[in-house]
């Protein structure tokens, strides 16, 4: 690895009745299900880039409710061109506002298969498993969210 840079990613965990919130997307050739966020930019705080994130995705004013888990181990980007260390950071969120965002109930939910498609998806929290979701670390978010006490179901 000759560049050693790292890919900082903020997403959000967004809980309603029992549901979290999912992200189905195509990016980079590859089908993705994933937690709403993305890229933190130059500039700004992990904050601000996840409300910037679910405005832009979602127009939808979040509120930070807690941090939830930082990646506490070395993961290095799977899809990206480059080779970068990835960190990712997830804050359970609350809408400050009703849902204005369409959901489906069907996986990959968009007209055309083209970069950048996004549809979202609410999963049961009863009935997650860290199948649903695509990448490591993901995967490594929805074990914690099934074996901690289940505060964030009151968000």
């Amino acid at each position: 690895m000759s560049e050693k840079q790292f890919n900082i990613r903020v997403y959000g965990l967004l809980v309603h009745n029992g549901k979290i919130l999912v992200s189905d997307e195509f990016r980079l050739d590859t089908l993705m299900t994933k937690f709403p966020g993305g890229a933190l930019e130059f500039g700004e705080g992990t904050i601000e880039c996840l409300q910037r994130e679910f405005k832009e995705e979602l127009d939808t004013e979040t509120e930070i409710v807690s941090h939830f888990y930082t990646t506490d181990y070395y993961q290095l980007t799977k899809l990206l061109p480059s080779t970068m260390q990835l960190i990712s950071i997830y804050y359970l969120v609350k809408a400050t506002h009703p849902f204005r965002f369409i959901t489906s109930h069907k996986k990959f939910d968009f007209p055309e298969k083209v970069e950048g498609a996004q549809s979202f998806r609410w999963l049961s929290l009863s009935n997650l498993s860290e199948d649903d979701v695509t990448f490591p670390i993901d995967k490594k978010v929805v074990g914690m969210l099934l074996n901690s006490p289940n505060d964030y179901m009151t968000i």
